[in-house]
């Protein structure tokens, strides 16, 4: 057999397998997508017989989530600041860090992430709109977020944002925008930087659990604080737990969206909690 002929076999050869092995990967994504899909179904159809409606479609859960240790970043803090008011001067006073812009604001950054930037009038106008004017603010802020809300106002409007890792949401990390007429005054909420994964973190477990136990929860008599009839949809990301002045963690988390209110399910450890 000629070189070029067993060049073109082996060619051939390879271009096989590597067919094989995308055939492979493509009728293991659609089994486990079937999986997946059927699972859901049978936990829904459990959910029903105990007077619990929801639609499969409307859970949505990522179980790569890790918790993930956070601590205070000046760096962070800084860029926020500089977002809005541009240079600044900063003053200490214990955790309270104070950013200053003569005729244009102040910032006060406290431990735990809570934060707020007084705005002077005329210091950051509503450019295009004043979602697009956030979405500018928040490139500048290096800040991750996953949803965006527009409210009106009888003054003028408010656009709150929900904060983000790795794309997933930190439902208790919320930032608003307040806007009087066509200038921001105010800029309140909470954020994290300072991220740091738990390697050693265990991961999540299949949502059915956490749905189980809210529906055993629900059936709790002595459980007056959980209770509803339809699920209306069952997000997966994180929740923030400050520890000490400087210091926290994000602790993954489902939160479950009802006719009667939102809770968070701990995964660690299955605690339910009513979102207030």
């Amino acid at each position: 057999m000629s070189g070029s002929r067993i060049k073109t076999l082996v060619i051939a050869t390879l271009a096989l397998i590597n067919i094989v092995f995308l055939a492979v990967i493509v009728i293991n994504a659609i089994t486990e997508a079937q999986i997946e899909r059927q699972a859901k179904e049978n936990i829904c159809a459990v959910l029903g017989t105990g007077g619990i409606t929801i639609d499969p479609a409307s859970i949505t859960s990522d179980d790569r989530l890790r918790a993930v240790r956070t601590a205070r970043a000046d760096e962070a803090e800084a860029s926020i600041a500089h977002a809005v008011l541009g240079p600044t001067t900063i003053t200490v006073q214990g955790v309270i860090h104070q950013y200053e812009s003569v005729g244009r604001g102040i910032a006060e950054f406290f431990s735990g992430g809570d934060f707020e930037i007084r705005v002077d009038s005329g210091t950051v106008k509503s450019s295009g709109g004043t979602v697009r004017t956030v979405s500018r603010l928040l490139r500048d802020m290096k800040l991750e977020t996953s949803e965006v809300i527009h409210t009106g106002r009888m003054e003028g409007d408010m656009v709150t944002v929900v904060c983000s890792y790795r794309g997933a949401s930190i439902f208790n990390c919320t930032i608003d925008f307040v806007f009087s007429g066509d200038s921001l005054s105010l800029v309140k909420g909470r954020y994290v930087t300072g991220f740091e994964p738990l390697e050693e973190s265990a991961s999540m477990p299949y949502v059915g659990t956490a749905l189980l136990g809210f529906l055993s929860a629900v059936k709790d008599e002595e459980r007056e604080d959980v209770t509803c009839t339809r699920i209306d949809s069952v997000e997966s990301g994180y929740h923030q737990h400050v520890v000490g002045a400087f210091g926290g963690e994000l602790a993954p988390v489902w939160l479950i969206t009802t006719d009667m209110g939102s809770y968070y399910v701990f995964f660690a450890t299955g605690e339910i909690l009513p979102v207030v």
